[in-house]
């Protein structure tokens, strides 16, 4: 790995301004608490590291060198995103009053299969990570692995503190009944958001 001290500095900075995947985990712990924050961001890094593994196998650089497989990737990923809006929209009741938490290992796999579906990701391990690597000190794979982790950690430690933050704002939000009644709107156009930014992702594009 050339530059090791570049590259943190490079990851901090990336990983440290708001995308996507923090407004994710963002909805996540205002609409439904701290633990859905964070078991939605421990969800995302999830995803993180099948890329890393990806990355290291090569087959992001195969998805990404091919458009239909891009295109595949972008839009399972946006559709899914498209089916949380529709599921959220359909969860709230008459009167529109706060939803109900759903089980923290579901909020997990729906962090894990938005990062994974996301083309952004790709895009970061193929424009971002190879800038760093050393070719003269072999194993390049394993490089890609620990700088991959290392990203990881570190968007990790941004994920759970957007959680955290998110989870103490949402604490005083639920309890106005004019945020309630419009909680699974709100929460709903987000996921809509999302989905529309995925589909229309592509190279230049930030990871998170």
């Amino acid at each position: 790995m050339t530059h090791p001290l570049l590259f943190l500095l490079a990851a901090l900075t990336l990983v440290a301004v708001p995308g996507p995947n923090h407004l994710y985990i963002t909805t996540r712990s205002v609409g439904e608490g701290r633990r859905a924050g964070i078991a939605s961001a421990l969800g995302v890094e999830t995803g993180t590291l099948v890329h890393v593994l990806a990355a290291a196998a090569g087959l992001s650089a195969l998805v990404a060198a091919s458009a239909a497989a891009f295109g595949a990737v972008r839009y399972a990923g946006a559709a899914y995103l498209v089916y949380l809006a529709v599921r959220t929209l359909r969860r709230g009741d008459d009167e529109g009053l706060v939803l109900e938490p759903r089980p923290l290992r579901r909020v997990y796999l729906d962090g894990v299969l938005v990062n994974l579906f996301n083309p952004k990701v790709i895009l970061f391990f193929l424009a971002f990570l190879p800038q760093f690597v050393d070719e003269r000190a072999g194993a390049v794979p394993a490089q890609i692995v620990v700088m991959g982790l290392v990203t990881a950690l570190i968007g990790l430690a941004s994920d759970v503190a957007y959680a955290l933050a998110a989870g103490s704002l949402g604490h005083r939000l639920r309890g106005s009944r004019a945020f309630r009644r419009r909680q699974r709107y709100v929460t709903s156009a987000v996921y809509l958001g999302l989905g529309v930014l995925t589909a229309f992702a592509g190279p230049g594009h930030r990871r998170r």
